[in-house]
This record gives C-alpha cells, structure tokens and sequence, in this order.
C-alpha cells in the first residue's frame, strides 16, 4: 500500500490548487497592462494613426501669416557747397497667404500611402497582440511545468529515502545485501542534485513570467485532474494552413506593404507631373519719413500658379527606378510572410495532433506504471524483486507523470500557436483554457 504522505504529496504536485492562486486569464490581463514590448507595440500603433492625419495635410490648404518692421537712416551728398542731408524711413508691413492645392498627383499618392500605413499598423498591433497571448501562456505553462518537476523530485526523494531506510533496516537484520543500501543511496544523492537543478529552474522560469506582467505571479491555478483536450477545428491541416496564408497579421501586413510599394511607384513618377495652386494673399505696408515715398498700401492678389519640371538631373527617373525594385522586394517578402505561416500552421497542427496522440499514450502508461510500481514493492516484501527493481518502477513512474503534464501543457501551448498562426487567436480562446484550470 502506498504512503499515505507520498499520495497526497503527489496529488498536491499535479492537481491541486493553493487558495487565493493566480489563474491564466488574470496573468493576461497584468500583461495587458504592464508587458513593456506590448506598451511599445500600442505606442506604434498611435503614432501610425497619424500618418493618414499627415497625408491629408497635403490636399488642404495651408495659411501663413508674415511681416515685417523696418527702419533706414539715408545720408544724401552732394558736390555744391550745401550741407549733407539725411532722413530716416520707417517701413510696416504684413502679409496673409493662402495656397490650395489644385493639382498636386504625389501630395494624392502620400495620402493614399498614409491609409494604407494605418492599415499596416492595425496588423501589426493585432500581431502583436496575438503575440502576448502566445508569450503568456508558454511563461504560464513553463512554471507549472517547472513545479512539476520540482515537485516530482521531492516526492521520488521521499520515496527514495523509505526504500534507503527500508534497505538498510533489511540489511541491518540480514535478509539484504549492502549492495541495496548503496543503491538507494546513490538515486537518493542523484535526485538530491537535480531537486536544486529544478529549484534554480523554477525561479528562472517564475522570472521569465515576472518580466512580462511586471510583478511576482504568486501561487498559479494547475490544471484540472484529468482533463480532457479537445482535436483543433476543423480537424485537417490543409484548412489550417489555407487560412495561415490568407488571415496571418504578419501576411496581412506585407500585403499592405505590397499596396504601399505600389503607391510609391506612382509618387515618384509624379516628379514629371505639372503642379497648379490656387494662391491668395492680402496684407498691409506703411511707410513713413522718406522724402520720396510714404503712404499706406493694401495689396490684395488671387490666381493659380503652375510650375511644370524640366530637367531634375535624372533624379525622378532614378526614384522611379528604386521604387520599382522595392515593391519587388515587397512582393518577395509577401511571398517569405506566406510560407513563414504556412510553416507555422503546420508545425503547431502537427504539434496539437501529436500531443494529444502522447497524452492518450501517457495516460495508459501512468496507469501501467503504478500497477508496476505496486508489483515491484510486493515483490521485494516477499523477496522475489530487488531494491533496484523498486527504485526503477518508482522512477518510471514519477517520470511517466511529469511527461504526462508536460505533454498537456505543450499540446495547449500548439494550440494556441496554431490559431496566432491563422491570425484568429483571441481572448476568448483563453478563457476556454482557463476553464480548464482549478477553480
């Protein structure tokens, strides 16, 4: 029969849950709130929302408002016998003038440009966002796997230490060799080690998460006893990987990238292009102390003005060239954002599949090695199994368990990552697993 201590240690280290822990859904929203590269990503955002603010100024009129207050000491000579004169001039004057734009093809092209940037900006945003939920739950998920292990060397040291015990009990009253005690001793001294492995472990990995919500975690909801996961839907990678090449942000923002490339073209080629304003002024100027001139004016002027470009030095004709180049560069790096997503969908649905073909596996062999477990301890009772046959079984099995959990928490972790993948993750997808963590 197994130590009581041992089974509620064991339990403890899978399946329970400290009153008052932190569960994944609260984790996200301190991430939400204190992720440093999630703040840098929505800062990004703002400042791309400017950019269509910045591309309309080009089609509406600009207003400017200039003078001037000058004042001239004039000293006039003469050869007759006079004497020199001289007189000082004041001159006032201010101007307002308005120019609006009546054809100018590459302020046009920057505003299409600069909606397009909004656009591009908005995925990134998404990506990223989608990108902290991912960051989230592989730092979530890292600690419970680091606790596991931490608890299921303390419970194997524990076990270790009865059979040390009983080894030597048993050699002490000679129905055991000394070779037994030295057997236990040596996994005992071999879990002692890699329990302060998996201690510095677990503090690296609670770090990795206090980094991202910029606070210490605390106690983490573990998940459910048992739990069931569910296949991705729908349930074929074709599907998957369709929807990568179409929705995935980071494919939608090269697209985009595409578009602006193109656009581009159509501003450099505007260097050729005539440009017409229509113009308009009114002002004021006063002068006052000449001899020859002083009064007041008021001019007023409205018109267009034209400028149409001769010669720029090849200038146009080599942007026209570069932007060329570039929206084949874009094009290229659309087509690398396709593939990269493809890829993605892939692995993670290859992942997901797989893990859960691995958890079904696990979950028959924790079952197996306890029942082996229970046998091997029978056996060295009546003398049939040795020491080491005990301590191998319990091996198997602790190790049997930690695997069992990870595997939970990789094939959680694929899912998410398939669905950032096909650009539809959302946090609605965390709270179906976070319904899957101890209440």
């Amino acid at each position: 029969m197994r130590n009581p201590i041992l089974a509620a240690l064991l339990a403890s280290a899978f399946f329970s849950l400290n009153a008052g822990a932190t569960d994944l859904l609260q984790v996200y929203k301190d991430a939400l709130a204190n992720d440093a590269q999630f703040a840098s990503a929505r800062s990004a955002l703002t400042a791309g929302q400017e950019k269509v603010v910045q591309g309309r100024a080009g089609l509406l009129p600009t207003i400017g408002l200039s003078g001037s207050d000058t004042r001239s000491r004039i000293t006039s000579q003469s050869d007759l016998p006079v004497p020199d004169r001289s007189f000082t001039s004041t001159t006032n004057s201010w101007t307002l003038g308005l120019t609006q734009p009546l054809f100018r093809w590459g302020n046009w092209e920057q505003y299409e440009q600069s909606k397009l940037s909004v656009v591009a900006s908005e995925a990134q945003f998404a990506q990223s966002r989608q990108d902290l939920i991912v960051r989230v739950g592989q730092a979530y998920f890292d600690v419970l796997a680091a606790q596991d292990t931490l608890a299921t060397l303390q419970a194997q040291k524990i076990a270790t230490g009865e059979q040390l015990a009983s080894a030597k009990r048993n050699f002490e009253v000679g129905t055991s060799t000394i070779t037994d005690t030295h057997e236990a001793q040596a996994r005992y001294d071999l879990i002692t080690a890699q329990e302060f492995a998996a201690q510095s472990d677990l503090q690296v990995k609670r770090s990795a998460l206090q980094q991202i919500i910029g606070k210490e975690a605390g106690d983490l909801a573990t998940l459910k006893s048992g739990v069931k996961l569910s296949a991705p839907q729908p349930n074929g990678i074709n599907e998957w990987v369709s929807t990568a090449e179409k929705q995935n942000y980071s494919v939608v923002a090269s697209e985009v990238s595409v578009e602006i490339a193109k656009r581009s073209i159509a501003l450099s080629r505007a260097g050729h292009y005539p440009t017409l304003d229509l113009v308009a002024s009114t002002g004021r100027s006063s002068t006052g102390g000449s001899p020859v001139s002083s009064g007041v004016t008021k001019p007023t002027t409205i018109g267009v003005q034209w400028s149409v470009p001769i010669f720029a030095g090849f200038a146009v004709d080599s942007k026209v060239k570069e932007s060329i180049a570039l929206e084949e560069k874009a094009r290229n790096d659309l087509e690398v954002a396709r593939r990269a997503a493809a890829q993605g969908a892939r692995q993670a649905y290859t992942g997901v599949t797989s893990g859960l073909a691995q958890v079904k596996a696990y979950e028959a062999a924790e079952i197996s090695s306890q029942s082996a477990l229970d046998s091997n301890k029978l056996g060295y009772q009546v003398g049939v199994r040795i020491n080491i046959d005990v301590l191998n079984a319990q091996q198997q099995l602790y190790t049997t368990r930690q695997t069992l959990a990870k595997a939970r928490y990789d094939t959680i972790l694929n899912g998410l990552r398939l669905k950032s993948a096909a650009g539809i993750l959302k946090e609605d997808d965390l709270l179906e697993i976070n319904a899957l963590l101890q209440n």
